[in-house]
């Protein structure tokens, strides 16, 4: 049984802890970006070292006072809200933004978790490097969230999630201890590597406090194009034509539908479409390759052969960094665009490369069967990864067919598992996905997953109801 954190407990915790560490949680961390959820925190905390984020998590263990970590807030599955339960202690890293130590020759950047993604990639550009991590929230979205989700992004396909790019992490345990694990090492098989069990656990086995990011050499020459392709099948072929002639040099492959076009012609004018709306499905990519290879040329070499093989009907290479930039800008505000027209329905899902020609195809159909709606199809098709999100039919509101909410999800999800896929490929499970990681997960994975949650968090103070229900 887990007790609120109430007044009382707030004394005792503000006796462990310096001045001004404690306050009221404000709205911002009470409701996440959809607003779909709502919840409650009884107190805030906002530590400035690994030592007093360990007094925190030992106060709540000795009073069974349940602790839930908030990052920037930017978590689309629920994992940083409480709805129901005894009010929590939020606890929010945004004070622990230092840069513990840089190692230029090494490649490696040790940082605190409450850094934004875009400060690490500031400060690895100020090393002349890069953190290949990209994300739409990256303003906002911290490092120890980041980690806790194991979060993908749009440059999975070359340098892999953020599993892939860190080397080490600072946590507090259940009990308070802290596991000092910050070894800069690309080799250590020294025992269980606890590191790989933290990421992606979304703050129920520990608390991530530091990381130590391997960083990469920039591109010597980037460039960016954007197809027309007549289906997802000929994006596939065009993926594999581009892997033939730039084999480990794509940073990017998107697959972009039109829909999400005209969402943004609609939601946001600004927004400049170098296709314009027209395209049924185009594809974004991205190249970075070394010196004395010049990547327009790359681009212009595929465009070419893929127009030859009738993979590709038009399309456009970015002339400059004004013209990448405004590629990418296009990309990136899909997710704003599909906000500001309300979802009924968003899936983060992933199923092998071969078959998403299929599962669009059945998917849509499935859909079509239960209602009319608008899908918007886009996402990571390099590493099969994409957002599958459906929308009231034109003339609509969510508002009129939120009762379809429920039916859409089991039926997109319900084909993604025939097709052998994941229903989180990249936002993790939070409290969102809580049953269908009961329905779609491996029986022996569940029953070893709740064993090292119970062998880590016996009191079950972490992030209570995340990931596992009643954990």
């Amino acid at each position: 049984m887990l007790n609120a954190a109430d007044a009382a407990f707030a004394e005792t915790l503000e006796a462990a802890l310096p001045p001004g560490r404690l306050a009221a949680p404000e709205p911002r961390h009470l409701e996440e970006p959809r607003g779909r959820w709502r919840g409650a925190g009884g107190l805030l905390a906002c530590p400035r070292t690994a030592e007093e984020v360990a007094a925190v998590v030992r106060a709540c263990a000795a009073a069974r006072v349940p602790l839930v970590p908030f990052g920037g807030g930017t978590g689309l599955v629920g994992g940083q809200i409480v709805e129901t339960g005894p009010a929590p202690v939020l606890l929010s890293l945004e004070r622990m933004t230092g840069i513990r130590a840089v190692h230029p020759a090494e490649r490696t950047l040790v940082v605190e978790a409450g850094m934004t993604l875009a400060a690490v990639q500031q400060a690895a550009e100020a090393e002349g490097r890069i953190f290949p991590l990209g994300l739409a929230s990256q303003g906002t979205a911290q490092i120890g969230g980041i980690l806790a989700t194991n979060a993908g992004g749009t440059m999975t396909l070359r340098y892999g999630n953020v599993r892939n790019l860190c080397l080490g992490v600072e946590a507090v345990l259940a009990d308070g201890s802290i596991l000092h694990g910050l070894k800069r090492l690309r080799k250590d098989n020294a025992g269980y590597d606890l590191r790989h069990l933290l990421i992606g656990s979304e703050g129920t086995l520990g608390i991530i406090t530091a990381a130590a990011l391997e960083l990469s050499p920039r591109p010597a020459g980037e460039g960016t194009a954007l197809m027309t392709v007549a289906s997802p099948e000929a994006a596939l072929a065009l993926l594999t034509l581009t892997e033939a002639q730039a084999s480990g040099c794509i940073s990017a492959f998107e697959l972009i539908s039109g829909q999400g076009l005209r969402f943004l012609a609609e939601t946001l004018p600004g927004v400049r479409l170098p296709l314009g709306t027209g395209p049924d499905w185009s594809v974004l990519i991205d190249l970075g390759l070394p010196r004395g290879l010049d990547p327009q040329a790359a681009l212009e070499a595929i465009f070419a052969e893929a127009l030859e093989a009738g993979l590709v009907s038009d399309g456009v290479i970015a002339q400059s960094e004004a013209q990448r930039a405004e590629i990418w800008t296009m990309r990136e505000m899909l997710p704003e665009a599909n906000r500001l027209i309300g979802a009924l329905s968003s899936h983060d899902i992933s199923v092998p490369l071969s078959e998403i020609p299929a599962f669009i195809d059945r998917a849509t159909a499935a859909l079509a069967r239960i209602a009319p709606m608008r899908i918007n199809c886009f996402g990571h098709l390099g590493d099969g990864n994409l957002h599958f999100n459906a929308f009231p039919a034109e003339g609509r509101s969510r508002a009129m067919d939120d009762h379809l909410r429920h039916d859409i999800k089991a039926c997109v999800h319900d084909i993604v598992h025939g097709f052998g896929g994941s229903v989180a490929a990249e936002h993790g499970v939070g409290r969102l996905k809580v049953g269908d990681l009961e329905r779609y997960g491996d029986p022996a994975k569940l029953a070893a997953m709740r064993a090292i949650k119970a062998a880590l968090d016996p009191a079950g103070i972490l992030n209570p109801g995340a990931v596992l229900r009643g954990a």
